[in-house]
């Protein structure tokens, strides 16, 4: 048979998102679950987001504007910059797969620390990129050092995710200013800050205030997380205006859509609810942090809306267990366990689940 898709992309894996609740309940008979696994936050959208939408859906006949100007001016009003410097997509997710788009060629490559966001290796590969995979530091964040040795002539892009996903950790301001200090000019550095309104850490730095006035820095940002747009894709980058402009040439005409627009001009105007909503996470994160801990699980500090259990091999039937009694969590065999910060109900299940998973794995 004629081969009619690249070859290479046997060996890629897909991308898998975390187990939907109802499959769960088909699978298993469970009547209720709680989906703990795609770091979602809880408490669904945020005020005059529901009437944005609803309005922008009587103009759903129309393109949306496609400078996206309105919502460019409200973020560069938000961050101090000017809008020619940002540029939205949709979700950070595609706004990486842009930038690799814009600055790789087949057989450059791209730096990153793993283990990390999966969906990395996933759009290197997409333009016949060589991942070039650093592995963590023993307290499950990204080994600097050794990321600033991987790179060779061929690398295009390093991605530095601050805190990271999926591990929680965070690089703090000393030692990223090291880094970067290190990178050649003709290299991107992406700092992905899909988690950034989580940190409490006041040394892990706000990378727009701190690094986005360097040439070869793009900072990225979701909508997805703390601003409860997930449903909706809405991602926006922070670069130079030169940098800015190659992207926009190759991004996805009309990829920003009109209710993703509205709803996060709506969103905007509620940073004071975003605060509060992320304060009970990072409440309930220290929460469930120190119960895992007495648990005997060696959770690091996570600065993001989920915690991350090095389980090893035994991560997988950790969520089987867990599944098993109605929490969805996220299993990366073999390495640990990525669980969602919920509610306070959630959470409680989510422990008690696993205290009986942890003790029948032992």
């Amino acid at each position: 048979m004629t081969r009619l898709t690249r070859a290479d992309l046997d060996s890629l894996p897909a991308y898998v998102p975390g187990r939907s609740l109802a499959d769960l309940t088909r699978e298993l008979g469970i009547a209720e679950a709680i989906k703990l696994a795609s770091n979602e936050v809880p408490y669904g959208p945020l005020p005059g987001v529901v009437e944005a939408v609803a309005e922008a859906m009587l103009q759903s006949h129309r393109y949306p504007d496609m400078g996206v100007l309105a919502l460019r001016d409200a973020l560069a009003a938000r961050f101090g910059v000017a809008a020619d410097r940002i540029v939205t997509g949709c979700g950070s997710v595609a706004l990486a797969e842009i930038l690799v788009k814009a600055t790789c060629l087949p057989g450059d490559e791209i730096v990153y620390s793993w283990r990390s966001f999966e969906a990395y290796p996933i759009i290197s590969a997409g333009v016949g990129a060589t991942s070039v995979r650093v592995p963590n530091t023993a307290e499950h964040g990204h080994d600097l050092p050794a990321m600033a040795d991987a790179i060779t002539d061929r690398t295009r892009l390093v991605i530095v995710c601050n805190p990271n996903n999926p591990t929680g950790t965070a690089v703090r301001k000393a030692e990223l200013d090291r880094f970067l200090a290190e990178v050649p000019s003709d290299v991107l550095v992406v700092l992905d800050e899909a988690y950034r309104e989580l940190v409490t850490d006041p040394d892990v730095p706000d990378a727009i205030d701190t690094y986005a006035g360097r040439p070869n820095v793009v900072v990225l940002r979701t909508m997805s997380k703390a601003w409860g747009l997930a449903g909706l894709r809405m991602g926006y980058l922070v670069a130079q205006p030169e940098v800015a402009a190659a992207i926009r040439k190759v991004l996805t005409p009309f990829s920003t859509s009109l209710v993703a627009q509205a709803a996060a001009l709506a969103a905007l105007q509620q940073e004071d609810e975003v605060k509060r909503r992320c304060a009970l996470v990072v409440s309930e994160r220290s929460r469930v942090t120190e119960a895992l801990r007495k648990l005997n699980v060696e959770v690091p500090e996570s600065q993001a809306n989920f915690v991350w259990l090095p389980l090893g091999d035994r991560s997988a039937p950790f969520g089987a267990v867990c599944e098993g009694r109605g929490v969805i969590v996220r299993p990366f065999q073999p390495d640990g366990v990525r669980v969602t910060i919920g509610t306070p109900e959630e959470n409680d299940a989510f422990l008690a689940a696993a205290e009986i998973a942890l003790d029948q794995l032992g």
